[in-house]
């Protein structure tokens, strides 16, 4: 077992890249997904991919795997956290409390502490644009000279403004290292789905031969749709109007998919996401019921089960 920061070198000198979708509360999916690959490769995931990407709930998860937790420890604080978070009825309390868990978890980490690359994917409010977190020069296209980890914004709020999934939550405002005020919202809106962007880093910035590149990307499933509610926010705006957000993360999904197949088809990737048509599992990304949560965890370790023979020759 490798220790901690100390990644298995690939056969082929190729780097392993895993990327992780955005979902709000169907990340407890991605977490049974990631606990059998964990199991599977037998050691912390931060010591097998060399390259670590995640959107939203991905982005938590996909910082603290390379922060080295395990995934059974991210588990855990979903289980503490996910539900209050998600079952907060207003956007304000929603985005206070997102905020308290990542100055809890995060606050005390910086960039430096990461054990493997990582891409933490928020969206610029004022132009549309991404803004990608990042811990290695290596990552940067261009300015290297004066690239700093996270453009000199905090772990905590890097995290934070990934998951911002406006209107749901409020936007978050970061400031960087050159004194720019920022407003971000959820990096859903601009690649819910983070694989093209970890691609391009691994192919074009870092320089790795993208014919030697294993890649990832664990979504968060598709289950049938749960009828939504309006909330304190809401008041005065039609049930369709609620359902869009998720509507268009879903749509950028796929999107970013169909692009990753077409420009990327000679990159191994592996994608994990699975559709479920249970009406028992009918959910959104504001999911606060534990023990449906629980299921949709269960779903993510069968839907290992499939392409485990896949996973192991890539990752062996």
């Amino acid at each position: 077992m490798a220790k901690s920061g100390e990644n298995v070198p690939n056969s082929d000198g190729g780097l392993r890249v895993l990327t992780l979708d955005g979902g709000g509360s169907k990340g407890f999916y991605t977490l049974g997904v990631l606990h059998e690959l964990e199991a599977m490769v037998g050691c912390r995931l931060c010591d097998r991919f060399d390259l670590i990407y995640g959107t939203s709930t991905g982005s938590i998860i996909g910082t603290l795997l390379a922060l080295g937790q395990s995934v059974d420890q991210i588990h855990t604080l979903y289980k503490q956290h996910v539900p209050a978070i998600m079952g907060a009825w207003t956007r304000d309390k929603k985005s206070a409390a997102l905020a308290a868990l990542a100055d809890e978890v995060f606050g005390k980490y910086t960039f430096a502490d990461m054990k493997t690359r990582v891409g933490i994917v928020a969206t610029k409010w004022m132009t549309e644009l991404p803004m990608i977190f990042k811990g290695d020069p290596a990552q940067a296209f261009g300015r290297k000279g004066s690239f700093r980890p996270g453009f000199g914004v905090s772990l905590a709020k890097a995290v934070q403004a990934s998951c911002s999934a406006y209107p749901f939550f409020n936007r978050t405002t970061v400031v960087t290292d050159q004194g720019e005020e920022i407003e971000l919202f959820d990096g859903g809106f601009c690649a819910n789905n983070p694989t093209l962007y970890a691609i391009a880093d691994a192919a074009h910035a870092i320089g790795s031969d993208r014919r030697n590149l294993r890649v990832v990307n664990v979504g968060v499933g598709e289950f049938p749709a749960k009828r939504a509610k309006p909330h304190v926010w809401a008041i005065g705006l039609v049930i369709p109007t609620i359902e869009l957000t998720p509507k268009i993360l879903e749509v950028n999904t796929k999107s970013m998919e169909q692009l990753r197949s077409l420009l990327f088809s000679d990159v191994q990737t592996v994608r994990i996401s699975d559709m479920f048509d249970e009406p028992a599992l009918a959910t959104d990304f504001l999911e606060s019921d534990l023990a449906k949560l629980d299921l949709i965890r269960q779903r993510g370790r069968d839907s290992f089960a499939s392409r485990e023979t896949v996973l192991s020759q890539m990752l062996s």
